[in-house]
């Protein structure tokens, strides 16, 4: 199993172009992220390069997943300023790179993202996901309870509008 380490506003530089590489990997794979395909390599890398403001405050924490020296998977979580909303957070960017798929590590990531999420005294995680994608069984499967749909809610990489399920998780 890869190994997970979070990923510094001072590191983020470094680690930019192979980020950007997995979120064109993603994409490129059907992924709902926010992203047309094809992604260009200079708008992903930009898109991370945006988040050193978000890391170096503390408004962003994320997580990578390393095997043999390349990232092979992240996950993040954004926090709010807000006083009334410090216990809560939301998942971002769940990504598995298409060669490391189906071996536990999108669910690893997961669960490392709840237990960083509940030492910080987070109890309330929530995201959303492309309805009847294969995000949304993990976080079935991984104790999430559904909201409800909201159809048309993003286009897909490939321009069509899909419904979105919003989901929520209490921490103990």
């Amino acid at each position: 199993m890869p190994t997970i380490t979070p990923l510094t506003a001072d590191a983020l530089p470094e680690a930019g172009p192979e980020l950007a590489r997995l979120l064109i990997d993603s994409v490129d794979g059907g992924a709902s992220v926010g992203f047309f395909a094809p992604l260009d390599f200079t708008t992903a890398l930009h898109w991370w390069l945006a988040l050193e403001s978000p890391l170096r405050t503390g408004n962003a924490l994320i997580w990578l997943a390393r095997e043999e020296h390349r990232i092979v998977g992240t996950i993040g979580l954004r926090l709010t300023a807000y006083p009334t909303g410090r216990h809560r957070a939301e998942v971002s960017k769940l990504l598995v790179h298409s060669d490391a798929r189906g071996q536990g590590l999108g669910r690893a990531l997961l669960a490392h993202a709840e237990r960083e999420a509940a030492a910080r005294e987070h109890t309330l995680l929530f995201l959303d996901t492309e309805t009847g994608s294969v995000a949304e069984g993990l976080y079935r499967r991984d104790g999430w309870t559904p909201v409800g749909t909201i159809p048309g809610f993003a286009h897909s990489p490939g321009g069509t509008l899909r419904p979105t399920t919003i989901f929520y998780k209490h921490l103990s």
